[in-house]
């Protein structure tokens, strides 16, 4: 090794020394916050009746709930949250960027981790240099990333050359996880294979997965699995019309919550016309309304598409990590989710 690898190296090992620790819902109880911000205005009063909406999700024997995730939160220490909904049957299925599933949860499954890093006290170009990536103010290495991008290669080998859904590549990719290959126990890709809550990327290859697909169809110009989107749309849809009742849980805005809303207009267009609008609805979210844009449009907004009832929905306009866990603890504590059935959503596909 030279002295200027040597010195790469452990310049390198000093930025990625403090690992992002992952919030535990279940070891505070949020409810005093919670009942006390009802009382309050603003942003506080906000979220209180959000985390009501939230809780008369889980208390509604006929509802099933969705989460929609965007953005980072899974990263920035999140991520045990959203597995413990799993594991603790709050959510029933999820719709998610490919990066909260692939670069974030996976990629942590696999042994690596994410960390503390600055937003702006380190030059871009010399984190580049050292093949550190950055998410606001956390570092990811991106040696570690490519190893990841390998393993998504490897479990795509070994399918049937054919189409799959996201559910179903990422149902392999919780298969594969379960068969004895992770290194961090319930991960939320998982949990989610096991108690057969199903996954939706529907832009899948917007993320780390994209790299290894990539490479997959390339090595196999002419067997090779692809994604199909569309298998996507009809299988969330299909879990729309049998769900009935349904209540959203958005973090972020995006594809996911987009794709999602929209298959009450899809459930119609099929002949579905009984299929009623999202019965409950809460988005967290920091996006503006203003520019007209789909992934900060407010939720009363959607119910004009069809999309949402206005009866049961609120917006909550914070940075998701800062709100998410008072909200996820305050349901977790007032336990509603012990009288609920497990759906099993995924064993539709089976």
């Amino acid at each position: 090794m030279t002295a200027q690898t040597k010195a790469k190296t452990n310049a390198k090992a000093e930025l990625l020394s403090k690992t992002v620790e992952h919030i535990d819902i279940t070891s505070f109880d949020a409810r005093p916050i919670i009942d006390q911000m009802a009382n309050m205005s603003f942003t506080s009063r906000d979220l209180a009746r959000a985390t009501s909406i939230y809780n008369q999700m889980l208390a509604d024997k006929d509802c099933s709930v969705i989460l929609t995730l965007a953005g980072s939160t899974s990263a920035g220490g999140c991520m045990k949250l959203y597995a413990d909904m799993i594991r603790f049957n709050m959510v029933d299925a999820i719709v998610a960027t490919g990066a909260s599933i692939v670069d974030m949860d996976f990629f942590e499954a696999l042994g690596f981790k994410h960390y503390h890093g600055s937003a702006s006290g380190q030059d871009d170009k010399y984190l580049r240099d050292l093949y550190i990536d950055r998410i606001y103010d956390t570092y990811i290495d991106e040696e570690e990333l490519q190893a990841c991008d390998h393993t998504i290669l490897e479990i795509a080998n070994s399918l049937e050359p054919r189409g799959y859904s996201s559910r179903e590549f990422i149902r392999e990719m919780g298969k594969w996880l379960a068969n004895g290959n992770a290194k961090k126990k319930d991960s939320l890709v998982q949990l989610a294979y096991e108690n057969d809550v199903p996954i939706f990327c529907p832009a899948f290859v917007d993320s780390s997965a994209g790299f290894g697909l990539v490479k997959h169809q390339v090595d196999n110009p002419k067997k090779h699995m692809m994604l199909d989107a569309i298998a996507d749309f009809r299988e969330l849809t299909d879990i729309k019309i049998k769900a009935g009742d349904t209540g959203l849980l958005m973090v972020g805005g995006g594809v996911p919550k987009n794709f999602t809303q929209d298959t009450v207009v899809c459930a119609e267009i099929l002949g579905h016309e009984d299929v009623a609008m999202h019965k409950y609805a809460v988005q967290l979210t920091v996006a503006d309304v203003r520019d007209g844009a789909c992934s900060s449009s407010t939720l009363k907004e959607a119910c004009s598409w069809g999309k949402v009832d206005t009866a049961l929905e609120q917006m909550v306009f914070a940075e998701a990590g800062s709100v998410l866990p008072l909200l996820a603890s305050d349901a977790y504590h007032r336990g509603h989710w012990k009288n609920r059935e497990r759906r099993a959503f995924a064993k539709m596909f089976a």
